[in-house]
């Protein structure tokens, strides 16, 4: 106990003036997740075939660099109370396996909860902040999720910044990814606490159907999670961002669902937190990951998120605008039957007001026309108002361009 008390007392004064440490997420941070595909079933074994799978898929290269241990890695607290990881699970412990990750060029993210447990009911934080965040900063934890079970009466501005200054106080660089499922609407006041806030509640494996429980929550499928985040790209931006959750390309949906799914969350400029066992992945689902081209509008520097710009014939059609003047353009397909529609570039000629300011203006720009996911040009837009080509979207597909301007 005597500890615990100079821990608190040592580190108080510096929490007054800390925040988050910036630098962290320039843009939305990428990387893998235990709990879509293992939840409670994981063990020190299966995060480092789960490194080495991300370096030797390529996916390491391409950009995914956190490995994220999510709800029940935890043992005991010891006596003075710090946290001990399950010794079962993770014999070698965390700091051991941190450096595992480390010295494959990838990161280690751990999991807790601003409530007195887990929602697997493990050892939560509350009474704890400063010390979970000083031993993950000894393990050299690179990234914390915080989730929000058992906060009977706990504020959660006011838990998020105690973890927040918590992690700072801690002197290493941690990335806070908050999870209250956006319950009290956290990108109104977590913009300075934390890097992404959950905008939804937790996702599953179904492109558009609800999952509800007897306890009375529900899991929301791809399409739910897409109408309700993209309501708020105003709140996203360099540093804090919307977070419509994990993805599940390669647990069990369709090529086309996985690559609609996957397409959203990079035109929404969401975190690419994976959630598949990338030890048994076929080349298709492969090939929709390391889509570099597609991962480049995920992670463009101008960091906007993109626009649902209209729906017609029951499809929608988005916009992203990007660094340099280039514009991101998707046709999503959420109905079960195959769909064709005419392109008409003078029929998008509009501005971003809500955001970026910027302009699409074909009236004035031409831009020659890239398909992200054949990998091939495929001409230029037209200053004149005539037709493009005809284009075919799948029923649960999606077409995605590039429109780098001239």
């Amino acid at each position: 106990m005597v500890l615990t008390g100079c821990v608190v007392w040592m580190l108080a004064p510096m929490a007054a003036m800390a925040q988050k440490w910036e630098g962290l997420a320039d843009t939305p941070q990428m990387g893998w997740s235990t709990w879509n595909k293992f939840q409670e079933r994981i063990s020190e074994e299966v995060i480092k075939g789960i490194a080495d799978a991300m370096v030797e898929t390529g996916l390491r290269d391409a950009g995914y660099t956190y490995i994220n241990i999510d709800d029940c890695w935890h043992g005991q607290r010891d006596g003075d109370g710090f946290i001990q990881a399950d010794p079962v699970k993770f014999p070698s412990g965390m700091k051991s396996l941190a450096d595992y990750l480390h010295a494959k060029g990838l990161k280690l993210g751990i999991y807790s909860d601003a409530g007195t447990g887990t929602c697997a009911g493990m050892p939560g934080s509350l009474g704890h902040e400063y010390q979970d965040a000083l031993q993950y900063a000894r393990w050299g934890v690179d990234y914390l999720k915080y989730d929000w079970c058992n906060t009977t009466n706990v504020n959660p501005q006011g838990a998020y910044q105690l973890i927040s200054d918590a992690l700072r106080a801690s002197g290493r660089p941690i990335f806070l990814s908050m999870c209250e499922w956006g319950n009290s609407r956290p990108w109104k006041w977590a913009r300075d606490i934390g890097h992404s806030w959950r905008t939804t509640p937790d996702i599953w494996c179904s492109f558009d159907s609800l999952r509800v429980f007897p306890q009375g929550y529900s899991q929301f499928g791809v399409m739910q999670c897409i109408a309700f985040n993209d309501t708020l790209r105003q709140y996203a931006g360099k540093g804090h961002w919307n977070d419509p959750d994990m993805l599940e390309v390669g647990n069990g949906m369709n090529v086309g669902e996985d690559r609609a799914h996957f397409t959203l969350w990079c035109m929404m400029a969401s975190p690419l937190i994976l959630g598949n066992d990338l030890r048994n992945m076929s080349p298709e689902v492969l090939a929709i990951l390391t889509n570099r081209e597609m991962i480049a509008i995920d992670q463009d520097t101008l960091g906007v998120q993109g626009l649902h710009l209209r729906d017609a014939d029951g499809l929608q059609f988005w916009f992203k605008p990007l660094a340099g003047g280039d514009w991101a353009f998707a046709i999503l397909n959420p109905t079960k039957i195959e769909k064709t529609c005419a392109i008409d570039w003078q029929q998008f000629n509009f501005t971003d007001k809500e955001v970026s300011g910027l302009s699409t203006d074909f009236d004035k720009n031409t831009y020659r026309i890239r398909n992200l996911w054949t990998k091939k040009d495929e001409g230029k837009t037209s200053k004149k108002s005539k037709l493009w080509r005809k284009v075919t979207i799948p029923a649960h597909d999606v077409v995605a361009y590039r429109l780098y301007k001239e």
